[in-house]
């Protein structure tokens, strides 16, 4: 689906309903097959959280999760501990192509049953599940949190708990925070410390009923959209809190930078254009929130900001390079970009080219965090229906806002 985005409103005011994290969402619903008793409420309607749901209920020996790269990821950990089930674990073609041997390794250290199919390192894998009595495992710390977080998961079921050795510097803390947070919120005994994460076994039905806290990755492009308009513009979105447990709730503080300001209510949040950007050149370290990253370089681009982002080396095994396809689609808009393994750095823009056809490489966040660029100009998104990955209703939304949006 081709869709052409354009607006003549660009003073915004709103209010949207968004659905809850798939980060918290996708952590609980593993949780939940683990821990009798555990209700959840406000999941996410994101393709990743069906996939995964239907996963965890299928019988099938085939288990396809097609992008969803954190399924992939908690699923190989949690068929593992499964005892009697065997299954082959498979996705889409780029799914095929992210690795997964270093979450294997560590399962296999474990005593896991696991081979390859195909490509060594890679999915399509086959697990036998059997019950893992080793309780000790090492890991690096700067892989993605998924495959760490993974391990977090399946702990409590283990006969003796696991503790966790993270080798080296520890990347994307707040979504391992996150991880440890729900497990204490279920009443497992869990911690962190320096460079240990220890959990100890549960085997306890519960009576706890969990509401998912709205995404706020999805928030991203709101933030983004305000940053964008007229002052005065303000979008309320719920249901969102104060001391969230995700870590792209930094947003908050990121984008005061660019003269957007945030007030919490009781399960809101109100983003307001409070002043224009007075920053010239935005240097961020964003290794505790990668996923951010493709909307705060679109909105420096937007309001013609320079910008340096690092900690962004998780982003190359992501759906797609997500740092490539950055580069390609903000060059073919007029910008200036530069890129690395790890970092970005945009010049700042002197204007944006109008009509482009954004290309979105069956990345959910392409689509999304270049769409607020009809404010400026109109654009073309490119397979938008990509948006269902995390974000069910993102156009009708847009729509809501304002935006005139054209089906080709």
């Amino acid at each position: 689906m081709k869709l052409h985005l354009s607006t003549r409103q660009t003073k915004l005011n709103a209010s949207i309903a968004i659905s809850g994290s798939k980060s918290e969402s996708n952590r609980l619903l593993i949780l939940q097959r683990l821990v009798a008793g555990l209700q959840i409420e406000n999941l996410s309607d994101s393709d990743d959280s069906n996939h995964l749901q239907h996963a965890l209920s299928t019988t099938n020996e085939l288990v396809d999760i097609g992008h969803a790269g954190t399924a992939m990821r908690f699923l190989t950990a949690y068929f593992s501990v499964k005892e009697g089930r065997a299954v082959v674990l498979t996705g889409s073609e780029r799914m095929q192509n992210r690795p997964i041997a270093i979450l294997v390794d560590a399962l296999k250290s474990l005593g896991a049953t696991i081979s390859y199919e195909e490509k060594d390192g890679y999915p399509p894998i086959r697990i036998k599940g059997k019950q893992i009595r080793k309780k000790s495992v090492q890991i690096n710390g700067n892989v993605s949190s998924q495959y760490i977080s993974a391990l977090m998961l399946i702990a409590s079921s283990l006969p003796d708990g696991l503790e966790i050795e993270l080798l080296g510097k520890i990347t994307s803390v707040p979504y391992i925070d996150m991880t440890l947070t729900l497990l204490k919120e279920l009443g497992i005994e869990a911690s962190f410390v320096e460079n240990k994460v220890t959990v100890q076994p549960f085997k306890a039905e519960i009576e706890k009923t969990i509401v998912v806290e709205s995404d706020w990755s999805s928030a991203s492009y709101f933030y983004s959209l305000i940053a964008l308009s007229e002052l005065g513009s303000e979008v309320t979105l719920t249901a969102y809190k104060k001391d969230s447990l995700q870590g792209d709730s930094s947003l908050a503080e990121i984008y005061q930078h660019f003269g957007v300001e945030t007030t919490f209510g009781e399960h809101t949040i109100t983003i307001s254009k409070k002043e224009k950007a007075s920053q010239n050149r935005l240097i961020l370290d964003l290794k505790n929130a990668p996923d951010i990253a493709q909307t705060i370089a679109v909105t420096c681009f937007g309001l013609g900001i320079a910008c340096s982002l690092t900690g962004l080396h998780t982003l190359k095994i992501k759906e797609t390079d997500r740092l490539v396809a950055l580069e390609n689609e903000l060059t073919k808009l007029g910008g200036k970009i530069s890129i690395t393994d790890e970092s970005l750095d945009l010049e700042k823009s002197i204007q944006v080219n109008s009509n482009i056809s954004i290309e979105t490489y069956n990345d959910h966040r392409m689509a999304m965090a270049f769409a607020p660029l009809a404010l400026k100009v109109p654009i073309t998104i490119l397979d938008a229906n990509v948006v269902t990955k995390s974000y069910q209703e993102f156009w009708k939304d847009m729509q809501q806002i304002g935006f005139q949006i054209r089906e080709e």
